[in-house]
């Protein structure tokens, strides 16, 4: 049976291929899992699915709602979550994410530059793991799954 990730964040790189490179290499059972990437379609399938709204707001909540049946149906039957906090954007949906898994008891990797750790202390401190790079996520995943440690 696969595991499962849901990966979590930010969503202009390319960490997610990384990752998903990485699972392929290293021939992980691992299923990889992920919020709907393409921005303008997770911002506007409320409005393309349930119609216009009549203000911003309720655009983005009709959004938002439909967006969260995703999310959150995913992080409960997920394995791991690794959260990808990028230096672009504020990431709230990850900081979110993040608590939605720590609070459904899934394990959770954050994934951030080290000029964000103070922001991220709090989340950090509820991870099992934070890593730098997608590469030492993945390894973790080689670690947890296979018992395979590479070593330096």
């Amino acid at each position: 049976m696969p595991f499962t990730v849901y990966l979590a964040g930010e969503i202009h790189s390319s960490w997610r291929e990384t990752i998903a490179s990485g699972v392929h290499s290293l021939d992980l059972d691992v299923d990889l899992v992920s919020p709907v990437t393409i921005h303008e379609d997770s911002d506007a399938c409320g409005a393309a699915i349930l119609g216009e709204q009549p203000t911003p707001f309720w655009n983005d909540r009709v959004g938002a709602g439909i967006n969260a049946i995703r999310t959150r149906s995913a992080i409960a039957s997920a394995d791991l979550v690794i959260a990808r906090f990028g230096e672009k954007y504020r990431q709230w949906n990850a900081a979110f994410d993040a608590g939605l898994a720590v609070a459904a008891g899934v394990p959770l990797i954050t994934l951030h530059d080290e000029q964000l750790d103070h922001a991220l202390k709090e989340v950090d401190a509820a991870a099992q793991a934070v890593c730098r790079d997608p590469d030492e996520a993945v390894q973790i995943l080689d670690y947890v799954l296979s018992g395979r440690l590479r070593k330096a």
